[in-house]
């Protein structure tokens, strides 16, 4: 479904009344929704949430910005339903590794996030098919569920963006518009000529571009996307999977991107592996006119940055005056098919309140930007409004190709590495490593992934 639609969904039901418009939002991606309401008595369907079964929930969350919602959000549930609610949150890059850990517990996880098709086959399991629930009758759409064959293995709970960030009050002071950033061109013209100015300035182009695991993700992750895309875009094909190898033609952009980011911000190149920077901090502070980030940042962004506003990657591909931003999600509910019934039962009467209860949405739509259930309060995210206009221009989007990275912890790990090296010295050879790492680590761990 396109975002203009999805928004379309959310006003629609504003103006039908079920919710109320105005709220202050973050759209991130990969946690919960908000709701009231109650539902039916089976464990596949929903009850009534006041315990009668004595089931209780464990949300392992996906997103570390949104945990202080999501605790209060917790409590407001105890609160009216009398049904503990646990919520743990994985440290930035740490899900994978957090939720193997859980679910060999006694008391695992009864509500985890599944971000892609690769997941749910891992998963395969411990997903409950969530097919004729209360809570999937709430959607408005089936864009962003994850099927495992004919099983609806994971409700996708949220919609999201990510592209360049700007400040264009620091844009202008600078003697530039915003508007004036069109392509790949135009936009190193006006960061190298920031970054040069940087002292008389004060403040530089980008924000620390840090490779270790609490900001890594948003270069192996988000911006190795536009790589992807582009493969994707060439061959005519979305992908509904991942491919055995990719060819890595569009490298060369990503590196366009990824050079202009590392040599115009406030951090050397070659003290980006260890990390210990606040790229948001130094956004918000007005230290740097530029980021890499998601609409998930836009509620915090907001309150020091009001004008911001999120442009595409312009990398150098032919006719990208016409590129949107990358939306999509990897924030899917799934519900442990090996909790007890009541544990089930109870996770899903809490995830039918997130997405029907007005106070619960209003603060869940404040952290995580727009959902698409039918009664979800409507998006006021600026990030979002503006992946919608693009579209609304004919801008095309780019889709999230990037869920589909093989082995994703190993082969962002390996994809780390050679990066570090390649920003301690920007030599061809380590650059070839870069590359090694991007396109034989693809098919390399392609292969370990379906092993047998």
């Amino acid at each position: 479904m396109k975002l203009k639609k999805v928004l379309a969904l959310a006003m629609a039901a504003a103006m039908a009344g079920c919710f109320f418009a105005g709220c202050n939002t973050t759209d991130n991606g990969g946690s919960d929704n908000s709701g009231g309401g109650a539902s039916n008595t089976s464990a596949g369907d929903s009850g009534d949430g006041e315990n009668a079964g004595g089931g209780s929930v464990y949300w392992l969350n996906f997103k570390p910005e949104a945990d202080e919602t999501l605790q209060a959000v917790a409590k407001k549930y105890k609160e009216e339903k009398n049904v503990d609610v646990k919520v743990l949150t994985a440290a930035s890059g740490t899900y994978d590794q957090q939720l193997s850990a859980e679910m060999e517990k006694s008391d695992a996880p009864t509500l985890f996030v599944v971000g892609n098709p690769a997941k749910a086959k891992q998963w395969s399991s411990y997903t409950l098919d969530l097919k004729d629930t209360a809570v999937a009758k709430e959607l408005n759409t089936d864009e962003y569920n994850i099927y495992d064959g004919d099983k609806l293995a994971a409700i996708g709970y949220c919609y999201e963006c990510y592209g360049i960030i700007v400040n264009p009050t620091l844009v202008e002071q600078a003697g530039h518009k915003v508007d004036d950033i069109k392509n790949f061109e135009t936009l190193k013209t006006v960061v190298e000529d920031i970054h040069s100015r940087a002292s008389e300035l004060g403040f530089d182009a980008f924000t620390s571009c840090d490779m270790d695991d609490s900001s890594s993700w948003r270069f192996t992750g988000h911006m190795a996307n536009l790589e992807y895309y582009y493969e994707e875009k060439e061959a005519g094909s979305t992908w509904t999977e991942a491919p055995a190898t990719i060819t890595g033609k569009y490298l060369p952009n990503f590196k366009n991107l990824y050079d202009l980011c590392i040599n115009n911000s406030l951090t050397d190149p070659k003290d980006l592996a260890t990390g210990g920077h606040d790229a948001a901090n130094e956004f918000k502070e007005g230290k740097a006119a530029f980021t890499v980030q998601g609409s998930w940042e836009y509620s915090s962004y907001a309150e020091k940055v009001p004008d911001a506003k999120m442009i595409p990657y312009y990398c150098g591909v032919k006719g990208e005056e016409k590129a949107g931003l990358n939306c999509g999600t990897e924030n899917c509910w799934a519900v442990n098919a090996k909790a007890s019934e009541e544990n089930q039962k109870a996770t899903l009467d809490f995830m039918y309140w997130c997405v029907t209860d007005q106070s619960a949405s209003e603060m869940l739509v404040e952290a995580f930007g727009i959902m698409p259930f039918k009664q979800a309060v409507e998006s006021t995210n600026g990030f979002l409004k503006d992946a919608a206009a693009l579209e609304a221009n004919g801008n095309y989007v780019m889709d999230w190709a990037t869920n589909y990275q093989p082995n994703v912890d190993e082969y962002r790990k390996a994809l780390v590495s050679a990066l570090n090296a390649y920003c301690a010295d920007q030599s061809d050879a380590n650059w070839d490593q870069v590359k090694a790492a991007f396109v034989d680590g693809w098919a390399t761990q392609y292969a370990a992934a379906n092993a047998g």
